[in-house]
Formats: C-alpha cells, structure tokens, sequence
C-alpha cells in the first residue's frame, strides 16, 4: 500500500475520531455529521484508487449515482420515518459485512484454496457473516415494526429462549466446523442462514418503548460486522471505523438501558411489550375522570402563566407540529414568559429524535434540557404542555408496582400546577399501557391533532 493510500486512511480517521466528538454536543452535531461524511468519502476513494477496480470515470460516475440516491431518499422520507430509514441503514451495513466476508470465503475455498488462510482471517470471516447477517434480518424486522408492516408488538411463544439458545450453538458448531477445514460449504450456508433467523427471533419479542434501544443496539451490531471484516480485508480504516461505531453503539445503548431503568439482557429477552396489552395503569380506564380543555380555555391558562414546560414526543413528529410549537414559544416569550423543553431520553422512536425534530424548526438548543436536568424544574412550573408523548410521563413508573414501565425514570410533569396535553384521542402510548396521568386533578387533556390545535391555540393567543 502506498503511502498516499496510508495517509488518505489516517486523514479518514483523524476525521472520524472529530465527527464522532463533535456529535456529543447538539450545537455542534451537524458539523460533526459533515465532517464524518467527508471521512467516509475520503476513505471510499482510497479504497476504490488502492483496488484499481474501477477507473476514475466510473468512481465520479458511481460517486454520482450514489450522492443523488441519497440526496432524494433524504429529501423524500418524512421526519417521523427517521427510525425507519436508520433501521434500514443499519440493515445495509450488515448484509454488507455479511456479503465481503461470504466473498472472501469463497475466494479462500472454492477458486484459490491453496490460499494461506491463518485463524484470524478464518475467525474474522465467521464473526462477520454471523453478526452481519443478525444486523441485516434484525434491522429489517425492526423496520417492519416501526413502519407497522408487522406487528409492532412484542411477539413471544413457549421456548422462544431455548430456541435461540440451540440456533446460537448449531452455529458455533457450524463455525468450527469451517475452521477445521475451509471447504465446509455446507456449514458455512448453514451458518448463514442461521445468523437471518437469529436476527429475526432476537428483535420480534422486543415491542413498545423498548425499540429506540433495539435502533441503538443494531447501530452497534453494524458498526461489530465492519470491524471484523476490516480485519477480513486486512483495511485499518475499516477496523478503526467500525471500532468507532460499535463502540458508541453500545454506550449509547447502555445510556438508553439506564434511562428506562432496565438491563440490555432485559430488553434482549424481550417482555416489556408482551404486557403492552393490559392496564398497567392505576386501574380501569373507565374509573379514570378526564377533565377536558379548549383552545380558548387553553389559552388563558398559557397567557396567565410566568413559566412554561413543553414536553413533545412522537405524536408532535407524526402531526408535524414542531413549527407552530416553535411559533408558540416565541409568542409566549415575547410576552415574557419563560419557555422551554423537557427532553426525555428515550422519547421518539430512536436516540437524540426530539431534538432533531426541534432542531428542524430552529428551537435554540440550549432551550433543550434533558430530564436529569429539568425534573426537578417540573415543580417550579406554572404549565407543562405535553405533545404527543405518553409513556415518559405516566407516573405509574413511580406509583405502581404492577405496572411495565415501574421504575422507569420519567418526566415529572404531574409536579407542575398545571398540565394540558395535547392528544388525538385516549388511545395508549407505544407501549401499550394506560396513562394514570390523564385522571390527576391538574392535568387537562386538549384533544385533536396537534398541528391544527396548536394553531388554533396560537390564534387564540394572538387575540389575546
């Protein structure tokens, strides 16, 4: 490798390394974002010039086709579809892993086995094809679930475990069988086909709140597979790269596991969502009173008030209502009331949703505050306004034992004077339970869409 390949490869990494730092912090974010995408573009180049596969007509030519394929899915997919098309890429990532080291194999035992293959390459191959084809069926699943082709429920029958458990070990003898002698096809198709089924059986019993964790989680997956297959290509920007992934991944779903207060086994044995069917709540939903607000009455409250929380979660994404909530928050300031937003960690449906979406409408960030930093605020507020969210606020997560979400770190919206929530209709959350909330004496619940309520919310503090 020449050393302008060598150096090319640094520069990629040094870049990655800042794209990934960067990321930490919401204002810098999407100049991280950038940043890493120039790496990744440096680090194509490289490898596509160093294999000589392609001529420099044909690179601009795929580097074209490529750009524009991006730049009009992006475009195209809506900001509640985000989750989908991570899952999708997470997906893309693994079959990727998967399909380079099947190549590699073949090359070693069918068209060149006279090839020197030593334990690491021979390991590396395995750890890409089983972990690369878990990502790509497991990523396809969850996006099934998230764009509700299948049932986004947790999906569980007897055995389910013991079943996974004798598909893991099938391919760890089928591994080992391909280590001993290389020309074991047979067990290295039937590897393969038990990593797409593994993938599927380990994300179906994983429902509800559960699946910006599962999002997180096959990030990391993805970001494994690219690692071992760099050692497959012998490519140390591919290791480094896929370290970096991998590794975020997985601290980043750690984040997200303490944020819901369970375990990563927990949430990869499933279960949460195979209660998504009952209450949960703090009983019959027909006991629950509701008191019910209008625009009008709504307004007068948010005129009369000195401080004001805004709590948005999915249904704010799927009504698209980020922009009038961003229009509110500037009426309600220039009539100086303080305004800002109570982000929780595993609102949306994937990591960081919330504030993309706030981002999008141009909410300054540091009115974003995350919920270690704010819950203790919710007691000093004269209105919470709750839009679209359900699971991070329901107080059975402190109230009720029985409940799924118990011990759930939450939003401690029931502390403020007042809470309206703005809500389609009483149907429950994502994770299928009740929300004990709706029936607290200060809370009003503002039914409609939340686009078109806020507006007529807004007019109304308009005449005011």
């Amino acid at each position: 490798m020449n050393i302008f390949i060598q150096l090319t490869y640094l520069a990629a990494t040094i870049l990655f390394i800042v794209g990934i730092k960067k990321l930490n912090k919401t204002q810098e974010a999407r100049r991280g974002n950038t940043i890493s995408a120039i790496a990744m573009l440096l680090a194509v180049l490289a490898t596509l010039v160093h294999s000589k596969l392609l001529n420099p007509v044909e690179i601009f030519g795929c580097l074209l086709i490529g750009s524009a394929i991006g730049l009009i899915w992006a475009r195209k997919v809506e900001m509640t579809q985000m989750p989908e098309m991570v899952a999708i890429f997470n997906g893309f990532g693994g079959i990727a892993s998967l399909l380079v080291a099947t190549s590699d194999y073949w090359t070693r035992a069918v068209e060149q086995p006279g090839l020197s293959t030593d334990m690491v390459i021979i390991v590396s191959i395995l750890l890409s094809v089983l972990i690369g084809g878990i990502t790509f069926s497991g990523s396809l699943t969850a996006y099934g679930k998230l764009s509700g082709k299948i049932n986004g429920n947790a999906i569980v029958f007897k055995g389910q475990h013991f079943l996974n458990l004798v598909f893991l070990l099938a391919a760890v003898t089928c591994g080992i069988l391909v280590s001993i002698s290389m020309d074991s096809i047979y067990a290295m198709m039937i590897m393969i086909a038990i990593s797409l089924i593994l993938g599927i059986l380990v994300v179906i019993p994983i429902g509800g709140a559960d699946m910006p964790v599962v999002i997180s989680l096959l990030n990391s997956y993805s970001g494994m597979a690219a690692c071992t297959t760099g050692f497959v290509l012998n490519n140390s920007v591919l290791i480094v790269t896929g370290a970096l992934v991998g590794a975020s991944g997985i601290i980043l779903t750690q984040i997200m596991c303490k944020a819901m207060n369970r375990s990563l086994i927990s949430v990869l044995l499933g279960g949460f969502g195979a209660t998504s069917g009952g209450t949960g709540g703090s009983g019959n939903a027909g006991d629950m009173v509701i008191k019910e607000v209008g625009v009008e009455e709504a307004a007068m409250i948010f005129d009369s008030a000195s401080s004001v929380l805004i709590v948005p979660g999915y249904g704010m994404a799927v009504a698209q209502a980020q922009h009038i909530v961003r229009e509110m928050m500037d009426l309600l300031e220039a009539r100086g009331i303080g305004v800002r937003f109570a982000i929780h960690p595993v609102a949306g449906r994937m990591p960081g949703h919330m504030n993309v979406l706030l981002a999008e409408s141009n909410v300054p960030y540091d009115k974003l505050i995350e919920m270690e930093q704010i819950n203790d605020d919710f007691a000093n507020t004269d209105v919470v306004l709750v839009v679209g969210a359900n699971d991070v606020v329901n107080p059975a997560a402190r109230t009720n034992p029985a409940s799924p979400i118990y011990e759930m770190p939450i939003l401690n919206v029931d502390k403020a004077r007042t809470v309206i929530v703005s809500k389609r209709s009483m149907a429950a959350g994502y994770a299928g339970i009740e929300n004990e909330l709706f029936g607290y004496p200060n809370c009003l619940m503002l039914f409609g869409d939340a686009k078109a309520t806020l507006t007529k919310l807004v007019g109304e503090l308009k005449e005011q």
